[in-house]
């Protein structure tokens, strides 16, 4: 995938890049400690991070409120080594050479805090099954 001078790059896209995405693009980066380069994009960027998910994360101590959905870009695809979408359909484009994955998880849009925790969590443990197959040992939360 990558050698050794490199850090593996992973891009995690869903429609609004407001919910999902976001949890696990701040799992990627936490958890790996910096060892893997982490993107996040949506098809049809949100204004802001959705409050419910943004809550969600505060109680695992990982702070989102500076983050901003993205607009997926072509680049971002070219430049990431593994593509996880998460409901974004036919908007993801696909290039040959990349590791691509579909993670379907329920959405967290309009969803209160107790909604979100469920999906939290099984992001937090895909994301921590995808470090170990990328060779990153996940870092605990403090």
């Amino acid at each position: 995938m990558t050698d050794s001078t490199t850090r593996p790059s992973v891009l995690y896209v869903c429609v609004h890049n407001a919910g999902r995405s976001q949890m696990a693009a701040a799992y990627t980066h936490h958890l790996s400690g910096g060892a893997v380069e982490v993107r996040s994009a949506g098809s049809a960027p949100a204004d802001s991070i959705n409050p419910a998910v943004r809550a969600a994360m505060l109680e695992e101590g990982i702070d989102i409120s500076h983050e901003k959905p993205k607009i997926l870009t072509v680049e971002a695809v070219q430049a990431s080594d593994v593509v996880i979408t998460m409901g974004c359909g036919d908007t993801c484009p696909f290039y040959p050479g990349k590791r691509y994955e579909d993670w379907v998880l329920a959405d967290p849009a309009g969803q209160g805090v107790d909604a979100v925790r469920p999906i939290r969590d099984e992001i937090k443990g895909r994301v921590q099954s995808l470090l170990i197959e990328l060779g990153v040992q996940p870092r605990q939360l403090s």
